[in-house]
């Protein structure tokens, strides 16, 4: 969509279309949006786009986007770092963070397995996870990995790579749909699930 009497309008509109679930007719919306704020508020939004690409990075243990070296979670001492958590990115963080059911820490793998769309075991934060199984102290693993076939495919990877290095592998309860993704989930719904999880070797021996 080219407005045609304003090249940086036209401009705008073709960046701000760039960003996922943003079409033309939106970037045009928001580019309109944004000429009739004040200065020093698009300002602001510019210097935030700005700062969250310099200065948000990977926390060193768990790969959960921090401002610092170790993030929030990991460096605070009342969490139990027994029990880590997997996910497949921050989005789900931040859904089992708001069901104020879970006090262990997490590890992000960055995804799943996914054959189809070209992504393997090393392409994910797999090796790390298995290093601090490995390095001993984790007394459970939660699989909290979408109830996908992709997600099944990478909870049983994870599981083979751990049995018998960790006391327990559990995987949350399936009161959530089969396809259905964490972060879409209830709140009410998502802790519960986390609070009557399973072990996945019996979750895994009867879904099979």
């Amino acid at each position: 969509m080219e407005i045609g009497f304003s090249k940086q309008l036209d401009d705008a509109i073709v960046e701000i279309s760039k960003l996922p679930g943003i079409g033309k007719r939106t970037a045009l919306r928001l580019a309109l949006h944004i000429l009739k704020m004040e200065r020093g508020d698009v300002q602001m939004l510019s210097d935030a786009i700005i700062a969250l690409k310099d200065k948000v990075c990977y926390c060193r243990e768990c790969h959960n986007l921090s401002d610092t070296e170790l993030c929030e979670i990991c460096a605070n001492p009342k969490r139990n770092k027994q029990i880590v958590c997997v996910v497949r990115d921050i989005r789900d963080v931040v859904a089992i963070e708001n069901t104020n059911q879970y006090n262990g820490v997490y590890h992000v793998l960055g995804g799943v397995i996914a054959p189809m769309e070209g992504i393997g075991p090393q392409h994910l934060n797999l090796d790390s996870l298995f290093q601090r199984v490995e390095a001993g102290g984790v007394g459970e693993v939660i699989l909290a990995l979408p109830a996908t076939v992709d997600g099944d495919t990478t909870n049983f990877y994870i599981y083979r790579n751990i049995q018998g290095k960790v006391p327990a592998i559990t995987t949350i309860a399936r009161g959530i749909g089969i396809g259905d993704e964490l972060e879409y989930t209830d709140e009410v719904t998502l802790g519960r699930s986390l609070l009557s999880r399973t072990e996945f070797e019996k979750s895994y021996i009867r879904r099979s």
